[in-house]
């Protein structure tokens, strides 16, 4: 079987957390992971003046794709970024044709859920920083299997 992948999009303003703590988590569990930038290769500055410096850009990981997951980390500007893109939007758009999994973390999500996750049909859904692991672990339960989810939250010691 062919490893999964996942396509993590990466925009200035965008939460350290939610970027970085699903994409070890999805590491971990052996998903092979890009993360792409909306402008180029350089390194992004992210909410808290964190850089991340991507994989990719994400004109050049849309041609290797398509991805398993597609994953929109949340923060206000980067969430701003995010959604005035029109690459990103063509990707979404592809993404749900294809009934691919689109899993998207923000703040905002509180307003519309209880939950700290959340799967309907396609589309998985968190509530921000402090839901990053759960979040993470989600995917790979989805894209993986419990089994391969559980082994990789073994070790990080989370509370249950």
């Amino acid at each position: 079987m062919a490893s999964k992948r996942a396509l993590v999009i990466l925009a200035k303003g965008a939460e350290e957390m939610e970027t970085v703590i699903p994409t070890d988590v999805m590491r971990r569990a052996g998903i092979k992971v890009t993360i792409a930038s909306l402008t180029g290769k350089d390194p992004v500055q992210c909410s808290r003046d964190v850089f991340i410096c991507p994989d990719a850009s994400l004109e050049d990981a849309r041609k290797e794709g398509p991805y398993d997951v597609v994953v929109l980390p949340g923060g206000n500007l980067g969430a701003q970024n995010l959604s005035e893109s029109p690459a990103v939007k063509d990707i979404l758009v592809d993404q749900e044709n294809r009934k691919g999994l689109i899993a998207a973390i923000c703040a905002e999500h509180y307003k519309y859920s209880e939950s700290r996750v959340e799967k309907d049909g396609n589309f998985l859904t968190s509530r921000g920083p402090g839901t990053s692991f759960e979040f993470g672990l989600a995917i790979v339960e989805i894209l993986l299997g419990k089994e391969v989810a559980d082994q990789v939250k073994a070790p990080l010691i989370l509370k249950d």
